[in-house]
């Protein structure tokens, strides 16, 4: 079993291109159905990281290839923003 917890420690690495997209800022539910929608990791840039900032990347869990012990494998365009 994993918690929410600790997929928020783990790097989430782009299985197309091996790029490190971040670490998990949140997660969206479908409480009706007691399912993971999609993961969600901040966007980046900006003053200070806040002003000016990029959009959220959301993840559909359909994306999520693997759950490792350190990170979470995805399968993401290349050129994305939202995926």
């Amino acid at each position: 079993m994993v918690r929410v917890s600790d997929l928020r420690d783990r790097d989430v690495i782009n299985v197309n291109d091996g790029k490190r997209l971040g670490i998990i800022s949140d997660i969206d539910l479908d409480l009706e159905n007691g399912k993971v929608k999609a993961i969600i990791l901040p966007g980046h840039g900006g003053f200070m990281g806040v002003i000016g900032r990029k959009n959220d990347l959301i993840i559909p869990w359909e994306r999520v290839k693997k759950i490792g012990i350190d990170t979470i494998l995805v399968d993401c365009p290349v050129e994305s923003g939202n995926i």
